[in-house]
């Protein structure tokens, strides 16, 4: 078995997101939320790889706004992704992280799972009883 490093570089990113999301696209409960609504899963892995290069080594890569792409991911859903999912998420990149690194980078990308899906599960719900 290899030993784990940390987090080093845009590759060790690109490998982590496409292992996290192979196991999403197969889960019994996130699969269902995610495949209906990514229609070009490579362009969406490069996104997310971006995405996670510029939280973790702060290169300004990415040009989004996830939170937007939730709220729109809960809508496409009828309002019903809820904490359980956040939950499920969190533990499967906790897992995915856990297995391929190990350092202070691999526990930055917890941390920042941590608050980000904290961040926006609130915000989700927030928006819901705002439009209510």
């Amino acid at each position: 078995m290899d030993t784990l490093h940390d987090i080093n570089n845009r590759e060790d990113i690109s490998k982590l997101i496409h292992t996290f999301y192979a196991e999403i696209r197969k889960d019994a409960v996130l699969g269902p939320i995610f495949n209906p609504i990514i229609k070009d899963w490579d362009k969406h892995l490069e996104l997310l790889t971006d995405f996670w290069e510029t939280n973790l080594f702060f290169v300004k890569k990415y040009k989004g706004n996830p939170l937007e792409a939730h709220v729109r991911a809960d809508k496409f859903h009828n309002r019903t992704i809820n904490e359980k999912h956040f939950g499920l998420w969190l533990n499967l990149w906790f897992k995915t992280i856990d297995s391929l690194f190990e350092g202070e980078r691999a526990q930055l990308a917890k941390n920042r799972a941590r608050n980000m899906s904290t961040f926006m599960n609130l915000e989700i719900f927030r928006r819901r009883t705002q439009n209510k």
